[in-house]
């Protein structure tokens, strides 16, 4: 069976992430991407070649937080606002482009379209919220969070690297250094 290009993964043993041509090495692990992010950017500071360095995310996991309570009222509400910012765009593009009766105001039309917007926006979040029969009464924020960010570099490079994170005043180079 054929592995196709774009099943390639990048995992802890490979040395280059997907799509690279040229093997990269970790010279350094931090525990926060404002640490990698750091590093990066002393490298820069200091002429590296940057264009070969790359930030990876290692042990990512979903994190989703809770913002709050959602009820039928605020589902109605921000679907409300959403149609009325809809609404008020289609509106104003109609004005525009004289699509109606040209007398009629851009911004009339803008008004009357937030308007319309709204209360099937609000009608419509009403229905939708009603229809999920209280199975997702929260609503929430997903991203992705990281145990560690590891700053990798073309093979060839991965010495100059070392030696700028590791000189006195540098960032260090985290947990790769084997501080910990």
């Amino acid at each position: 069976m054929t592995q196709s290009p774009y099943d390639k993964r990048f995992d802890a043993t490979s040395r280059a992430p997907a799509g690279s041509a040229e093997a990269q090495v970790v010279v350094a692990s931090y525990r926060t991407y404002a640490e990698a992010e750091r590093a990066v950017d002393y490298l820069s500071d200091h002429q590296f070649p940057v264009q070969r360095a790359a930030i990876v995310g290692r042990g990512l996991s979903s994190v989703e937080r809770i913002t709050g309570r959602m009820t039928i009222w605020r589902a109605a509400a921000q679907s409300a606002a959403s149609g009325a910012v809809l609404g008020a765009l289609f509106g104003w593009l109609f004005g525009l482009f004289d699509w109606v009766n040209p007398i009629v105001s851009g911004l009339l039309l803008a008004l009357y379209g937030a308007i319309f917007g709204a209360v099937v926006g609000g009608l419509l979040g009403l229905l939708g919220h009603a229809l999920t029969g209280g199975r997702r009464d929260f609503s929430s924020v997903a991203g992705m969070r990281a145990e560690s960010y590891d700053v990798l570099v073309d093979a060839e490079v991965a010495g100059q690297a070392t030696q700028l994170l590791d000189a006195p005043g540098a960032p260090g180079r985290g947990r790769a250094d084997g501080s910990r």
